[in-house]
């Protein structure tokens, strides 16, 4: 059970992030972490490569997302119904 409770605190924690093993063109092993969505952030991103290469650190090797809309193009200050991608390609060190 003492086991069980760390891992928890670090699902907890790192929300609806997902990371999937993939390879790069290199040959090289990496991790694919996926984090869109309205609820989501960057900050999950981070801490699920974080999570993901227990704690030896990670390189980031590529990001993708949805680009940040103007203020122009915000609906009071808020941006509404635009779906939100975030990925991010890491290697652990």
């Amino acid at each position: 059970m003492i086991k069980i409770l760390p891992l928890i605190a670090v699902l907890g924690l790192t929300g609806c992030a997902t990371a999937e093993h993939t390879y790069m063109k290199n040959g090289q092993q990496g991790l694919s972490i996926d984090c869109s969505g309205e609820a989501m952030s960057w900050a999950a991103c981070y801490e699920k490569a974080d999570a993901s290469c227990a704690g030896t650190g990670y390189n980031i090797i590529s990001t993708d997302g949805t680009p940040q809309p103007k203020e122009s193009d915000k609906t009071l200050g808020v941006d509404v119904g635009n779906y939100k991608t975030r990925s991010l390609i890491v290697s652990c060190k």
